[in-house]
């Protein structure tokens, strides 16, 4: 594909078809009952991936200045979406990844807790942010993210997400929020 037409927004029908051909489906993983989506087909197709970038960026709101993402594949799709849009990127990471003394939050998941961290010195006083995750299922994870983003006396912009696992109702846990996603899936 030439940059030319990469560089065109694609349309809707073409972001449908590539989430029946770019995210596959595994069933009880990582436990009975759970139906896994995996973003790895999409992730090793180029320009799929750029087409998904490009269609996300038309989806978030005017001004952001850091995209905070979640780990770990909040990295992978949060990087690209902060470098198309020409923001910074600040990585949300679970505990003991971060040198010094990270801010930190403890909470809970469907099936244990954990713990995520932002470095002390990441943002300005003021700074626009969004949140990024591939993934909207409970809103756990988001929903801590969002809570200790504030703490930084950031303005929150919103959160954006590749697939939106609508039935588990994560939109849910995010009240006030401004949502975006690429993919909503009913289920």
């Amino acid at each position: 594909m030439t940059d030319a037409a990469l560089s065109a927004a694609p349309g809707a029908a073409e972001i449908d078809a590539l989430l029946s051909t770019h995210i596959s489906e595994h069933p009880d993983f990582p436990i009975p009952g759970v139906l896994f989506r995996d973003i790895t087909p999409l992730l090793r197709d180029p320009v799929a991936l750029r087409t998904v970038i490009r269609h996300w960026t038309t989806l978030l709101p005017e001004g952001v200045e850091y995209i905070v993402g979640a780990e770990a594949r909040g990295f992978v799709l949060g990087a690209p979406l902060a470098y198309e849009i020409g923001a910074g990127f600040i990585p949300a990471r679970k505990a003991g990844k971060l040198p010094g003394d990270p801010a930190g939050l403890t909470y809970s998941l469907e099936y244990g807790s954990a713990r995520i961290e932002i470095p002390q010195d990441s943002f300005p006083a003021g700074a626009r942010v969004l949140l990024v995750d591939d993934l909207l299922a409970t809103g756990g994870t988001a929903a801590a993210t969002l809570e200790l983003t504030r703490r930084f006396d950031v303005e929150v912009l919103g959160a954006s997400f590749l697939i939106e696992l609508v039935g588990l109702g994560g939109r849910d846990r995010l009240p006030g929020t401004e949502l975006s996603t690429v993919w909503r899936i009913e289920d």
